[in-house]
């Protein structure tokens, strides 16, 4: 399969007859994308004539997907500050996201984001052609690699492709510091909510939660943790420090009074199968300038 920021092309391979829309669908397109194409401006070409969604295909027919504008958000606001892009095809960007910045706008705040930034950088002329879906998402003060789809048919094809097969790897700084035999290993603790609408809690009936962790360097009173999420719960690696009695430096939410101004975590690697391309991506990024000093601190 080819890509371009506009369309995609397809060869049916199956000797049984099968709807457009239907192959589209196993193919990872959504519906809405199906929609989109057929209302708002996009077509759908069967060896280069345009045919309908109910059109059977045949073995080696060529299907080329045009895509439709998507549906206008009045509430994306366009914002100029800087974004810095690790990588970038016509599908998809790799962002490094500074700390202290949402990834999505909220209602609260939506003047600036990770969408803002990128629809000002895809989108220069101010009018919205093509509109940014956050793949992959980190919390406002965590740093590091967001995974973000440049239309909603890659965003789509991303959310059905082997989710256990994106591999997000973080760097932690911990109050405290690992036993011999705890300087490696598997949390396995169930996260959940109560009547705190923003703090998460190990609990039992909570959603299952695990991470991968390993303890990298260790001075007195702190400790380098690197950190994969094999599941992908709100606060997991927060929470799941906290639980081994390590809190993050900077978490004052679960964790202890100290100056740092952020919590001490950065996603500084990204690993995935690009469905569009068929090929294996890993992506890696330094330690921001903020947790190397941090560790130069608590190192003197």
């Amino acid at each position: 399969m080819t890509k371009n920021a506009n369309f995609y092309k397809l060869v049916y391979r199956e000797k049984r007859p099968q709807k457009v829309a239907d192959f589209l669908l196993t193919k990872g397109f959504s519906k809405r994308s199906l929609i989109n194409c057929r209302h708002r401006g996009g077509n759908v070409l069967v060896n280069h004539r345009r045919r309908y969604n109910n059109y059977l295909l045949h073995d080696g027919d060529e299907v080329i997907f045009i895509l439709g504008n998507e549906k206008p958000n009045a509430t994306l606001k366009f914002s100029n500050l800087p974004i810095t892009i690790v990588q970038e095809t016509a599908n998809y960007l790799i962002v490094n996201k500074e700390a202290d910045l949402l990834t999505i706008p909220s209602k609260n705040e939506d003047n600036d984001s990770v969408v803002g930034r990128l629809l000002h950088y895809l989108n220069p002329d101010a009018l919205i052609k093509i509109k940014p879906h956050i793949i992959t998402r980190l919390d406002r003060d965590t740093s590091g690699l967001v995974l973000v789809g440049k239309n909603a048919v890659a965003h789509a094809r991303f959310n059905v492709s082997d989710k256990q097969r994106t591999i997000k790897k973080y760097h932690a700084i911990v109050h405290g510091n690992f036993s011999p035999s705890q300087l490696q290993g598997v949390i396995d603790a169930p996260i959940g909510k109560k009547d705190d609408p923003v703090k998460r809690y190990i609990m039992e009936g909570g959603k299952e939660s695990v991470t991968k962790y390993r303890v990298i360097k260790q001075i007195a009173g702190a400790s380098l943790v690197e950190l994969q999420l094999l599941t992908g719960r709100t606060h997991q690696i927060r929470v799941h420090m906290q639980y081994l009695g390590h809190p993050l430096f900077g978490d004052h939410l679960y964790g202890v009074e100290d100056d740092f101004h952020r919590q001490a975590l950065h996603c500084f690697l990204l690993a995935f199968d690009d469905p569009l391309e068929h090929k294996r991506i890993e992506v890696q990024i330094a330690d921001p300038a903020d947790m190397v000093q941090l560790w130069q601190k608590l190192s003197k």
